[in-house]
């Protein structure tokens, strides 16, 4: 069985097929969807019906992301904030345009099973975007910080790459976990355009909301595949800002 940790789709069902499909993903494999299942690209509903059949017949861990919640926040009470709306939400608010308050009934009972967090076996982490207690996220105080945190992927970079992990100097928080897998900013910031890693921490998310691809990468043996560049399968589309 491999681990295979997704990054962020932001709507980009067509490059979410291809890259499963690049993957040669089977029942036998565990899927982990970092989350930021919307806002960029215009198939914000259809994304989230493929991911509710995924998980019917494959092994699927679902996670939250920011911009899930503020779609749910929307489907909850209607009101649409501008700087949603600004950050992809105008293209989900189209998608849901025709749809029928049956499946937006399903979608928000979707939205609101995804997990915070996951934490496997072997002591690997998988998360939106991150954690501040020095003990760990079962000691997080504030659940939207496990999607909302841009911190901890800040930390990783900043530190010197050879320090040990076992150096007293190497940060607490990072010191609970084995590795920790995150998406949420995206690396193309600085100037990448594959997972990641800094430290422990192993960034997934490679700008598919803009002009990057959707990744997956196999926690393992961190082999990764790509689709192409996701505004290339929109070409009438811009993306996110």
């Amino acid at each position: 069985m491999r681990t295979l940790v997704i990054g962020d789709i932001h709507g980009g069902l067509k490059a979410l097929e291809q890259v499963l499909e690049r993957a040669a993903v089977t029942t036998e494999d565990l899927l982990i969807f970092l989350g930021d299942y919307v806002d960029g690209w215009s198939d914000a509903v259809a994304t989230v019906n493929f991911l509710i059949q995924l998980k019917v017949t494959h092994k699927c861990v679902l996670l939250k992301g920011n911009h899930d919640e503020l779609c749910q926040n929307w489907l909850q009470t209607g009101r649409a904030h501008e700087l949603w709306l600004d950050s992809g939400g105008e293209s989900t608010v189209k998608s849901y345009q025709d749809v029928p308050d049956s499946i937006r009934d399903i979608h928000l009972q979707f939205y609101n099973q995804l997990d915070d967090y996951y934490l496997d076996s072997e002591g690997r982490l998988y998360l939106h975007a991150g954690f501040t207690n020095l003990k760990g996220v079962g000691h997080e105080y504030f659940s939207k910080t496990f999607y909302w945190d841009r911190t901890l992927w800040e930390l990783a970079l900043s530190l010197n790459p050879e320090l040990s992990q076992e150096s007293p100097k190497y940060p607490q928080r990072l010191k609970n976990y084995k590795e920790i897998y995150i998406g949420h900013t995206p690396v193309t910031r600085i100037g990448k355009s594959t997972p990641q890693c800094a430290a422990n921490v192993w960034n997934i998310d490679t700008g598919a909301a803009f002009k990057g691809s959707l990744s997956i990468l196999d926690a393992d043996s961190k082999g990764f595949w790509q689709s192409d560049p996701v505004y290339t399968l929109y070409p009438e589309e811009k993306g996110r800002n």
